[in-house]
């Protein structure tokens, strides 16, 4: 009752707040004059461009922070360099409420506020961008692709004005590149790096390099950077856990130990250019082309000790004996890849009556790309070990094994202890190739235009936005199976599992209890490539398979925007409101498959939403800022998630669907935000902020009745078939509190007045309630991604040349995985402590040396408690050493 009625208030006072700043101008006209009016260099929003030390970079962020009308949080340019981060995740993750989502240790997504990372929405240099990853199951923006030397700064709207686009729900960052007329003349800026990972030894390398050139009214700037890295990632997993049959039940276990590593190379390339031409000042054309690209080449050492499958034995929670455990093996030399391409061009005008406009044409390309041939095999018979596990540390199980003997016909453990596993003992002939495959393409074309009218107090501000994008691509495919170690001799091309093991042991850090060799995935994968096209010519496999039509989508999605804002300064208060209204329509075809006959189905749908806004910035002193804003916000469905494709069994009672619900409605939030910032001297902050959002059909994965017509064919009604989909939940509620302080300590004798500090702590809360399924409902279900704590802290000094910095982040236990709703998978809390260190030897050449993850963190996946860990990761520390270069 109190949420409810907090959110219709909270509805009444955007609606009502927004009319009232609609009558502002003829307020406005007769307001007194303001005692101070801002130079044209502090307007609020212009770009931020910062080369100097930390605390000039920290005052460039504080500067735009204050003087914007909605609350935002500013990464400027330098700050980026003075972090060991490779790509605009990494960086974004230092300010305020920011947690990243790791891949192999590597940061990926941002999740601002506890959220699930499709509520934050994109745009590079206010062009909005659309995610893509892999198989289409999230809109989510992967940052691991933009290197954030690409970029001047990077800007959280935290609230909303109405020229930028509503599917925003927590947040929207805004990356900003470089532009060649911020500095007159000749400039080279890059750096050259080495440095090697601390498990493995691998290799880690960077170097970028910016050159730019301008006069009064031209000017062109080009750059590129590089990052590579080698390294090993040390994996344990286990599948399940047995159902315990009451809550003190200690003799269920682990199904199985699922022993992983992962020889990785991934590198990140990324080009720029860009031209500029303001033969009059404020009048400028521009043109500006970016390509970014992730690369993740992985080889996979893979082996399942499958318990629930041994031939006899006892086992629990804690440990267990068994005889003839089979062994798989599965192996693979995969590829990921992620590219994106974006041109735009672009004019802006201004007067000094107070006119502004401005015009962009963008297009973007981004091409998402994921091939795993795995390669698997089994043991069976004498073949599979005999073995007994102790878990006294549940994340690192030790199994001591045996060999298997015959007693009579039945299978039994051995007297012979074994310190390796005989990796050439596996099944050939029962060897199999899986085709994992994905794609997913996405192409937009966006034009944006803005015109603003700045009177005595007032500005009034309008424009529109039409953005057309086609989505074609696949979930994750892994439904085609080719019997490779049976079928090789054949055709001419005999494959035989057993001969890539090597003599190489694995370089681990995580004690297992046995030994194992590494298995040569590139020969593997270069035998496999030779095969595959025999068997093809053979008819013994079918590639075009590999992909299911079920898993395919094909979508266009069309929006329509316009606003209207009007921007009342008013003495110390500075309001900022209005609407916008999208129009949205989606085209979406797919195809469903039913007893091995495919039928083409599409599905359309029109949306038209209008999402009002208000923010007021009051300036109470010279160092006090209070704030307070409301915006109504959307996030859309993700491909996959709404396609039509489907696998239909029409023969079960009810009938049965598994793939896309293309009726999934959009999630819809109402919004409000307050913060006090108080500015301290020196170029300090210390500012509280609380937020609330009441969202309505939060997105789910369940299994229930479709309730429509979408799959419905001539002569067959599929209305009351049973669906296993993403759906549609009730409300859902997200707040929390956001402190942060910024301040170098000057006031201190020297030579302690170069030490200063940055930190942010926030504590968040939220729930939601899924439907009302055949009288149940799963109430205060938790939003995925949500840590209910989230801190940053960096002490760094800088003086006389020397700047170093130690920076510590830290996120509580979060829900990764929804799964069935109490059994679903959460992440342990882990904190990465990284440092620093920069030396200036002159105006031109600045050294430095990075060190990351200094913990060597441990990251922990588990089901239920941590006695029950899913899954158990590490990388190690990682180092750079290097030169930075600035004329």
């Amino acid at each position: 009752m109190l949420h409810q009625l907090l959110a219709e208030s909270a509805r009444a006072t955007i609606v009502i707040a927004t009319l009232a700043i609609a009558a502002a101008p003829a307020l406005a006209q007769d307001a007194p004059q303001p005692a101070t009016e801002l130079a044209p260099e502090e307007a609020a929003g212009d770009a931020i461009v910062v080369t100097g030390m930390i605390a000039e970079a920290q005052a460039a962020s504080i500067r735009e922070k204050r003087l914007a009308p909605n609350l935002v949080d500013v990464a400027a340019a330098d700050a980026v360099g003075r972090f060991p981060d490779q790509n605009s995740a990494a960086a974004l993750s230092r300010l305020p409420a920011v947690a990243v989502q790791r891949d192999q240790g590597q940061e990926r997504y941002i999740q601002i506020r506890g959220a699930p990372n499709r509520w934050t929405s994109v745009m590079i240099d206010g062009v909005p961008m659309i995610g893509v990853d892999e198989g289409g199951d999230t809109r989510a923006f992967r940052f691991d692709a933009v290197p954030a030397v690409l970029l001047s700064s990077m800007v959280i709207n935290k609230s909303l004005t109405p020229e930028i686009p509503a599917d925003a729900i927590v947040a929207n960052v805004d990356l900003r590149t470089w532009s060649p007329l911020e500095r007159k003349g000749l400039h080279v800026v890059g750096d050259l790096g080495y440095g090697f990972m601390d498990l493995g030894k691998g290799e880690q390398r960077q170097g970028s390099l910016r050159v730019s050139w301008a006069n009064d009214s031209f000017g062109i700037v080009l750059g590129g950077s590089h990052y590579r890295r080698k390294q090993l990632t040390d994996n344990r997993e286990v599948g399940a856990y047995d159902a315990p049959s009451s809550a003190t039940d200690t003799t269920f276990g682990p199904t199985e130990f699922d022993i992983r590593q992962y020889e990785i190379e991934r590198w990140n390339n990324g080009l720029f250019g860009g031209i500029e031409y303001e033969p009059v000042a404020g009048q400028r054309i521009w043109a500006k082309a970016i390509f970014t690209e992730f690369n993740d080449d992985e080889q996979r050492n893979q082996y399942e000790l499958r318990l629930d499958r041994a031939a006899s034995g006892t086992r629990n929670l804690d440990s267990g004996s068994l005889v003839g455990v089979p062994m798989r093996g599965t192996f693979n030399y995969g590829e990921y890849r992620n590219r994106n391409y974006i041109g735009a061009i672009g004019g802006d005008y201004s007067t000094d009556s107070g006119l502004t406009a401005n015009v962009r044409l963008n297009y973007a390309r981004t091409d998402n790309t994921s091939y795993l041939p795995l390669v698997q095999s089994s043991t069976s018979g004498t073949n599979s070990p005999s073995l007994t596990y102790d878990r006294s540390n549940p994340l690192y199980p030790i199994v001591t094994l045996y060999n298997t003997v015959l007693n009579g016909a039945a299978l039994a453990r051995g007297t012979t202890q074994l310190s390796s596993f005989n990796q050439t003992t596996l099944n050939n002939a029962g060897t199999i190739y899986i085709a994992a495959r994905q794609r997913t393409v996405s192409d937009s074309y966006t034009v944006k235009a803005d015109i603003s009218q700045k009177f005595d107090r007032l500005t009034l501000s309008a424009g529109g936005m039409y953005a057309d994008r086609t989505i074609a691509g696949n979930n994750f495919s892994t439904a085609n199976v080719a019997a490779v170690g049976a079928l090789g001799a054949t055709v001419g091309q005999p494959f035989n599992v057993n001969s890539f093991v090597t003599d190489t042991p694995w370089d681990t850090g995580m004690p297992l209890g046995f030994t194992l060799n590494y298995v040569d995935n590139r020969a593997m994968r270069a035998a496999l490539d030779t095969l595959l096209p025999k068997l093809t010519a053979a008819g013994l496999y079918n590639p075009a398979n590999d992909v299911p039509l079920t898993d395919r989508y094909n979508q266009r999605e069309k929006t329509l925007a316009g606003y209207v804002m009007v921007s009342a300064d008013m003495d110390n208060l500075l309001l900022t409101g209005g609407v916008r209204v999208e129009h949205y329509r989606l085209n979406n075809s797919g195809t469903v498959v039913s007893a091995g006959i495919a039928t083409p189905l599409s599905a359309s749908r029109s949306t038209t939403d209008l999402f009002p806004s208000i923010n007021a910035r009051f300036t109470a002193s010279d160092d006090l800022v209070l704030r307070l804003s409301g915006q109504r916000g959307v996030s859309r469905p993700a491909y996959g998630a709404i396609r039509v494709g489907a696998s239909i069994n029409d023969t079960n009672s009810p009938g049965t669907i598994t793939g896309g619900n293309p009726g999934l409605a959009p999630e819809y939030t109402w919004g409000v935000d307050g913060s006090v910032e108080y500015y301290l001297p020196g170029n300090g902050l210390i500012s509280i902020a609380a937020f609330h959002r009441w969202v309505d059909n939060v997105f789910y994965q369940n299994a229930q009745v479709v309730g429509s017509d979408v799959f419905d064919v001539p002569g067959i009604d599929r209305s009351g078939y049973l669906l296993t989909s993403t759906f549609n939940g009730q409300n859902g509620r997200l707040y929390g509190v956001e402190l942060a302080l910024q301040q170098q300590f000057t006031f201190l004798p020297g030579p302690l007045d170069g030490l200063g500090f940055q930190g942010n702590i926030t504590f968040l809360d939220g729930q939601f309630d899924t439907q009302v399924i055949n009288g149940v409902q799963n109430k205060g279900v938790a939003f995925q991604g949500m840590s209910d704590t989230i801190w940053n802290a960096s002490l760094y000094y800088e003086k006389h040349g020397l700047s170093a910095r130690v920076s510590y982040q830290w996120r509580s236990d979060w829900l990764d995985s929804l799964g069935g709703f109490g059994s679903g998978e959460s992440r342990k809390s882990y904190g990465n402590l990284d440092v620093s260190l920069r030396y200036a030897v002159n105006d031109t050449f600045t050294l430095f040396a990075d060190a990351a993850n200094l913990t060597n963190e441990t990251y922990v996946a588990y089901q239920d408690t941590l006695a029950q860990p899913t899954e158990v990761e590490q990388i190690g520390s990682r180092y750079m050493f290097g030169v930075r270069f600035n004329f």
